[in-house]
């Protein structure tokens, strides 16, 4: 099937026919392509224990149409301690080019199985690998370090945008290689605990105002989104409020922003890239597993059990995209749903 739109939503197939596998995942313009990375869900039924099958890559003339580049980083399938052995729970590969190094520099999020989240950090000559570990285990500035983004500035440095789990968000600058921090860091919205602490940062630029969307702390389930502006990397930062202002259901049209990405050529178009994790459940109301979250971690049992539901199965194998358009009214930036797009729509 060859598209010629973009379809929020709808299941979205590669150039061979086969559903695009590329989770948590961004966008970037190199050589003239457009390339996305991302997750490889494709072995994560919910039964198993795969929870990923390595950082996948497509690549794209149009933004349409999304050829399979392969496995950039596969998974690890000896070494049960690896962080990248399919049964560890990696999400959200971000990678940045290092134009001192001449190194692509990869960071994955790792959960371990004490609870902890740790960050390892891989590097490559080439975008499409192969990718070599460099570190593993960091804990970055000595804390648990949840969903994240990587950015670089126009001068080379780079930064790095962190939940600090179940507590704050972290704005750290990274070393030259981009493979560790520096000890400099910031801190912004400061939350007591889920649902309301934010993660699933997302970092950009426009206008010369740095923007963050973040979601709540709800596992797969979906949320309400924040978007919050500031004058530097550190911000400070204001939040504006939900970018979806259509949501009735305060999911985020049931999904989470893991990405933004402004297409080149375009005078103004940034374009919210999201998971639809969990299609499946798309019944289930927020507030009641807000409530559910609230009261495991405030420690009111009493509202747990009240907003108790049966478990998830995690088929995120199926799990769809939705991605649209940012509509711009002075700083704020709104995400109308639209059932398809075209980026020839915009200027």
């Amino acid at each position: 099937m060859k598209y010629d739109s973009i379809r929020p939503g709808q299941v979205w197939l590669d150039t061979e026919g086969r559903r695009i596998q590329a989770h948590g995942g961004s966008l970037m313009y190199l050589d003239g392509k457009y390339w996305w990375y991302g997750e490889n869900k494709e072995k994560t039924d919910g039964v198993s224990k795969i929870w990923h099958w390595g950082v996948r890559l497509y690549s794209s003339d149009d933004l349409y149409n999304w050829q399979d580049e392969g496995i950039i980083i596969p998974p690890d399938e000896t070494d049960e301690n690896s962080p990248i052995h399919p049964t560890s729970m990696m999400d959200r590969p971000h990678i940045i080019y290092n134009r001192y190094t001449k190194k692509f520099v990869c960071w994955l999020k790792i959960m371990q199985r004490d609870g902890s989240q740790t960050e390892t950090v891989l590097t490559s000559d080439s975008l499409k690998g192969p990718y070599e570990i460099v570190r593993r285990d960091l804990k970055p500035l000595g804390m648990s370090a949840g969903d994240f983004d990587l950015a670089v500035a126009d001068d080379g440095k780079a930064y790095y945008y962190f939940e600090r789990v179940h507590s704050e968000t972290i704005c750290a600058d990274l070393t030259d290689d981009y493979t560790n921090v520096t000890g400099y860091y910031s801190t912004h919205f400061p939350r007591p605990y889920p649902p309301y602490v934010r993660e699933a940062t997302a970092h950009f630029i426009r206008n010369h105002r740095h923007y963050l969307i973040t979601s709540g702390t709800t596992g797969y389930q979906p949320n309400p989104s924040e978007l919050a502006v500031g004058g530097s990397w550190h911000g400070p930062y204001t939040v504006l409020g939900d970018p979806h202002p259509d949501d009735e259901s305060r999911t985020s049209y049931h999904s989470q922003v893991s990405s933004v990405f402004k297409v080149p050529g375009k005078k103004d178009l940034y374009i919210a890239c999201a998971d639809r994790w969990l299609p499946g459940y798309m019944d289930r109301k927020y507030e009641r597993y807000a409530a559910w979250y609230e009261g495991a971690f405030s420690g009111n049992k009493a509202l747990a059990e009240a907003n108790a539901e049966p478990p998830i199965v995690n088929e995120t194998r199926l799990a769809d995209y939705v991605w649209l358009p940012f509509r711009w009214d002075g700083e704020m930036g709104y995400l109308d749903w639209k059932d398809e797009w075209r980026i020839e729509d915009y200027e």
